[in-house]
């Protein structure tokens, strides 16, 4: 998964994956290790579930309630509004899209 998720951000390639009971599809911006030590992936969320019924917008997935995640064709620009490369949810970033 590690893999995937870091070309997909490098290549700019929308994934996609269950999480938390359905598919999302998203765009994924940054990936890195929060403030308690999890894995995460900050993202911008186009289509699928969401639980609060608003399925496009920011996110920040734990990679442990991740699972089939898979790199589509698909391209994204990487210029949503609100992007901060240096995400402030993570001590140490792995990967990023670059402004």
């Amino acid at each position: 998964m590690d893999q995937i998720i870091r070309e997909a951000i490098e290549n700019r390639r929308v994934l996609e994956f269950q999480y938390d009971g359905g598919p999302r599809i998203v765009e994924p911006f940054c990936y890195g290790i929060g403030k308690t030590g999890k894995h995460l992936l900050r993202g911008y969320q186009t289509a699928g579930y969401s639980s609060s019924g608003n399925p496009v917008g920011w996110r920040l997935f734990d990679l442990a309630k991740m699972s089939a995640v898979s790199a589509t064709s698909v391209s994204f620009l990487g210029d949503r509004p609100e992007y901060v490369q240096n995400d402030s949810a993570m001590v140490h970033i792995f990967s990023c899209v670059q402004g």
